[in-house]
């Protein structure tokens, strides 16, 4: 699979899309509980600091389920000579936190989990972490194209497009991401006045 530049992409547009901007919406309690970070981040209001540790102080995925998460993240953006993975870039800890933060997609990822294991365990005798890289790729190369959806294969496709959204927005939007995209951002300049060839197209340049 050709990831990372078409993941820029899909990354940068998953965002634009909701994944950030939907993020005051409530979500639900589990029974696990978690440290939480009692720093207040510069910049932050206090009721966004407040519901960041309400969010924090519990976990959602079991460690097998992170476990998971982890080793797809890194199919779907992993580490090459130019920048890290997605477990560099703590994109699981990210789908973590949007999954308490965005509660509809709970169900759907926590499903597509096991539909992952129950794949891995009929072909291969493991759970999907537990298997080879070569049969965790024989695996989502049957659900990573939805153009080319093998019959009994559907819940798969949509569970890895959800994966894979998810996936791009957490990494594009660290350091890691955003060094990977050659985004600069404003840089600091030296102002030497209107350039001659504009002064010249506007009859001014003996202002």
């Amino acid at each position: 699979m050709n990831r990372r530049e078409s993941l820029k992409v899909l990354g940068l547009t998953a965002v634009s899309t909701g994944i950030v901007l939907e993020a005051c919406k409530p979500g639900k309690e589990t029974e696990t509980v978690a440290k939480v970070d009692e720093k207040t981040k510069p910049g932050r209001q206090q009721f966004e600091t407040e519901r960041d540790r309400q969010l924090n102080s519990y976990k959602f995925f079991s460690e097998h389920e992170m476990a998971t998460i982890a080793v797809l993240a890194d199919i779907i953006i992993p580490k090459d000579d130019k920048s890290g993975s997605a477990t560099d870039a703590k994109v699981p800890d990210f789908i973590e936190f949007i999954v308490k933060d965005m509660p509809y997609h709970q169900i759907p990822m926590r499903g597509g989990l096991k539909w992952l294991d129950m794949q891995s365990l009929s072909r291969f005798g493991k759970s999907f972490k537990e298997v080879s890289s070569d049969q965790q790729i024989a695996i989502v190369e049957d659900i990573a194209y939805p153009g080319k959806v093998k019959p009994g294969m559907q819940p798969g496709v949509n569970f890895f497009s959800l994966m894979r959204n998810l996936t791009a927005s957490g990494f594009y939007t660290t350091e890691i991401g955003i060094k990977d995209v050659g985004y600069m951002g404003n840089q600091p300049n030296v102002w030497e006045g209107v350039p001659a060839d504009v002064l010249k197209h506007y009859g001014m340049e003996d202002v």
